[in-house]
C-alpha cells in the first residue's frame, strides 16, 4: 500500500511535462517534503506496474541536482530512461541534460491547478 508522501510525490511527478525535466529535490520540494530528495527517488522505484491509480508516473522525466540520469551509465534502465526523454525531444548528451533549456519551471497557477494537496 502506497504512502501519503509516496502519492504526494507521484502526483507532482505526474504533473511535469512532456519534454521536461525536473530534479529529485525539486520534486521533493513541490510536494511539500523539503530535504527529501532520496525519498522521491526511492518512491519512483515503488510505483506500482500499471501506474498509480491507472495512471502513468513519468520517473523518467526525474533526474539529479547535476543534470545527470542516476541509474549507472550502459544500463538497462539507464538506456531506457535515456531513450524515453530522447521520444520527448529531450536531448541527452552522454549522461547530461541541460537544465537551463529542459527543466520544469511551474508557475504558481500551475501548481494549483495539478496538485491537490
Amino acid at each position: 500500500m502506497a504512502t501519503n508522501n509516496e502519492i504526494r510525490i507521484w502526483k507532482t511527478v505526474q504533473a511535469i511535462p512532456k519534454g521536461k525535466v525536473a530534479c529529485y529535490g525539486q520534486i521533493a520540494d513541490l510536494a511539500g517534503l523539503p530535504g527529501r530528495a532520496r525519498l522521491v527517488g526511492r518512491s519512483l522505484g515503488n510505483v506500482p506496474d500499471g501506474g498509480w491509480q491507472g495512471q502513468q508516473v513519468p520517473w523518467f522525466r526525474v533526474i539529479n541536482s547535476q543534470g545527470k540520469i542516476s541509474l549507472p551509465l550502459g544500463s538497462d534502465g539507464f538506456e531506457r530512461q535515456k531513450q524515453l526523454l530522447q521520444d520527448e525531444q529531450v536531448v541527452v548528451i552522454g549522461t547530461r541534460i541541460k537544465l537551463k533549456q529542459f527543466q520544469w519551471q511551474p508557475d504558481l497557477a500551475e501548481l494549483l491547478f495539478h496538485l491537490d494537496y
